[in-house]
């Protein structure tokens, strides 16, 4: 058999993004979802712990060789970090205190951001609730991979490299895909990091800051908990552009991998994300899913057929007659 050749294109779509119609459908089948919507009041409290974990591994590691500060980062720091960047995706749908409190969520995502070291949390919830609504838009949706990028990282060592640079791919992506103003919370956010940084640094020396820092980073590229940045969009399958993962390591990621369900129904709290999958099985369990997000970091490097094009994109609503319309986050 022949070696499949890489994809030289976007899977491209000329209709809307398929959640919202999947919505509408469930709730006429199954309206008592409805009641799973609202904030998780758990949450404020498994943040607080994770952030004050940090803060005394920091103190732990302060005096320790730096072979276990790295190793420290990788498999401890970098993992609740992770689960950090996952806490602020919640937070971003007001998943934490409720629509009505947008203040608290905003305080809880600074919060949540300290340990991860790089100033995110404003930010983040700026262009995620763009890529809601408009996923796939080519210029609005910035979680979407360039054309640059599919050209240059195409082959097992190339995307190799993507990943571990994936963190420095999705920071910079929106400065050249959809530009926006940097906003006095943005301002804000950037000064409370330094000024933590500054106090773990002083506290903890060098050491602090890099278990911090690095971890986030290195929990961002070549990381089992990593895996959900593939897992969630790219087309392992051509018939879907969204998949869910039911494995353990949901435990570490508010339940992130219950992606399909998320976007189907994005103010529902993970933690009850799976009361989902249990209402509408057919929905979501007789679609492709994956149950490893090791092995999908495996086959995103090794599979020929699946790279930085194995995703959906669609022609930019702002250049469509009516574009006024289309408000960006």
């Amino acid at each position: 058999m022949c070696p499949r050749a890489p994809r030289q294109d976007f899977t491209w779509a000329y209709d809307d993004e398929p959640h919202a119609s999947r919505r509408k459908e469930i709730l006429e089948k199954y309206p008592e979802i409805k009641k799973l919507y609202g904030a998780d009041p758990m949450m404020k409290y498994t943040v607080t712990c994770v952030v004050v974990v940090q803060v005394a591994a920091c103190f732990l590691l302060r005096n320790s060789p730096w072979w276990l500060v790295m190793a420290a980062a990788y498999s401890f720091g970098g993992t609740l970090n992770h689960a950090m960047e996952l806490a602020v995706h919640e937070i971003s749908h007001a998943l934490a205190f409720g629509v009505s409190k947008p203040w608290s969520n905003r305080a809880l995502a600074l919060f949540a951001n300290l340990p991860i070291g790089v100033p995110m949390a404003i930010s983040f919830r700026k262009y995620h609730l763009d890529h809601h609504r408009y996923q796939g838009d080519e210029r609005i949706d910035v979680d979407l991979p360039t054309r640059a990028e599919g050209k240059l990282f195409f082959n097992t060592a190339t995307k190799l490299i993507w990943l571990f640079f994936q963190s420095l791919a999705y920071s910079l992506r929106p400065f050249f895909v959809n530009p926006k103003p940097v906003t006095r919370h943005e301002l804000l956010n950037t000064f409370i990091q330094a000024v933590f940084l500054s106090v773990i640094f002083y506290f903890t020396g060098a050491r602090g800051v890099v278990y911090l820092v690095v971890g986030s980073l290195l929990a961002m590229g070549v990381h089992p908990v990593a895996g959900h940045f593939i897992s969630e969009h790219y087309m392992f399958s051509e018939e879907q552009e969204t998949y869910s993962y039911y494995g353990s390591l949901n435990m570490l990621a508010f339940n992130v991998g219950f992606h399909m369900e998320h976007h189907d129904f994005p103010y529902i709290p993970g933690s009850r994300l799976p009361q989902v999958t249990a209402i509408a099985p057919e929905y979501y369990l007789e679609k492709s899913h994956h149950w490893s997000w090791t092995k999908v970091l495996y086959d995103f490097v090794t599979d020929p057929n699946v790279g930085c094009f194995s995703r959906t994109k669609r022609p930019t609503l702002l250049d469509r007659p009516g574009k006024e319309s289309v408000k960006t986050h």
